[in-house]
């Protein structure tokens, strides 16, 4: 499949209770220990996608996945001729991934991560 599902993230109001939701509801390590306190849930050997579950800093609650690709400004340009929105231009957390967001025309919150980059988490 082009441009794979690489994360998901489930971002609540409060860190420490959503993770621990997911953690009791699905049996879920998250891994909190980092100084963002982004809970990192690591995928099993061979099944599903790692990802990660914390708290919005601008207090938004969402749902999202992200997606690989291999030009971050050309897939949002693509996306807006489309009828979507940019809602991140390209970022780049060092060290860790680079990637933007953007919301489809339902308003659904899109990620894409630099292809190559891997798992954000």
């Amino acid at each position: 499949m082009p441009n794979p599902v690489l994360h998901f993230e489930i971002m609540g109001k409060d860190a420490a209770a959503t993770q621990a939701f997911y953690r009791e509801l699905f049996d879920w390590n998250v891994d909190a220990a980092n100084p963002m306190n982004y809970g990192v849930v690591t995928a099993q050997e061979d099944k599903g996608i790692g990802g990660g579950v914390g708290a919005n800093p601008q207090g938004a609650t969402y749902v999202t996945v992200y997606m690989a690709v291999a030009d971050l400004q050309a897939t949002l340009d693509k996306a807006e001729a489309l009828g979507g929105t940019t809602v991140m231009p390209p970022t780049e957390i060092p060290g860790v991934v680079t990637m933007a967001m953007f919301n489809d025309p339902d308003g659904n919150l899109i990620g894409i991560i630099k292809d190559g980059m891997g798992d954000p988490a």
